[in-house]
């Protein structure tokens, strides 16, 4: 029984129009499934222009129940179509709240569950906390044909808290489905090295593969710069693209090596949890 598992990365702009966006991301993952990939990463909120940059109450209409939402539909039938997995990250409306929600997709079309955003940010450019709620449904992990896979949603990828809670629910591949760009409070300011090392740190210190997802291109006055990328258990990319590039990167990761790996550098027969109930005390 071969314990390989080939995911893939989606990058690409988009519009602020829905049906052309997931007509856009369906090419893509049509064109990852071709190369193999059994689990492909769409970016965060690709149903349309990265709304959260400004504060308009008339955005909150554009939230959909999962069961209704033509992302979440679309990815389901293509899904089933292909026999693949596809997380897919949606503006989620349920009664009245609003989420940053994730549904996890199976290879039959079917959602397997619903993930909702735990961290929610504030600041310029990145105003979510008008939108969104904090997620009520804590980190999820989701057993697949190909093995457990745990995903966050952008912000959560900053917190090796997020990463450590999936690692110790079993998962054995990290995804991040994320939208982020240029900081309009610093022009100065690049996070995209910082965004990557976050990320990478969780692969390093969790002996974990990483596959993020982030879009490109501007949008009004905000820019997005790429730099999705699939990172090994030791922390190297396998596959990455840089600022502009539409495309899919796919790798092929042996989940047999990986698992030899994480046991042999001891990070988790090492942990000393009776040691770290400060971490879960208010500041």
């Amino acid at each position: 029984m071969t314990t390989d598992v080939t995911v893939a990365a989606l990058q690409l702009a988009f519009s602020d129009d829905i049906q052309a966006n997931i007509e856009a991301v369906s090419a893509l993952v049509r064109e990852a499934a071709g190369k193999g990939a059994k689990i492909i990463l769409p970016p965060e909120l690709f149903e349309g222009h990265y709304f959260c940059r400004v504060e308009d109450e008339g955005l909150f209409a554009r939230a959909r129940p999962v069961e209704e939402h033509p992302a979440v539909l679309a990815m389901q039938k293509l899904a089933a179509e292909l026999k693949v997995y596809i997380p897919t990250s949606f503006f989620e409306a349920d009664g009245p709240h609003h989420y940053n929600s994730l549904a996890m997709i199976d290879d039959e079309g079917e959602v397997m569950g619903v993930y909702r955003k735990s961290h929610i940010p504030d600041g310029p450019g990145y105003e979510e906390k008008f939108y969104f709620r904090p997620g009520n449904t804590g980190f999820k992990v989701w057993k697949t044909r190909y093995g457990t896979i745990g995903v966050g949603i952008c912000w959560d990828q900053w917190y090796p808290e997020t990463a450590r809670a999936m690692m110790l629910m079993g998962a054995d591949i990290l995804f991040f489905p994320t939208a982020i760009g240029n900081e309009p409070h610093d022009p100065d300011l690049d996070t995209s090295r910082m965004w990557q090392r976050a990320m990478v740190g969780h692969s390093v210190s969790n002996v974990v593969p990483v596959v993020a997802a982030n879009r490109i291109g501007t949008e009004d006055w905000q820019t997005f710069y790429g730099h999705s990328f699939i990172a090994d258990e030791r922390g190297d990319y396998v596959q990455n693209f840089g600022r502009e590039e539409t495309g899919v990167l796919v790798a092929t990761i042996d989940l047999d090596r990986v698992r030899r790996h994480r046991a042999a550098f001891g990070f988790f027969r090492d942990r000393r949890p009776e040691l770290y109930g400060r971490l879960v005390q208010d500041i």
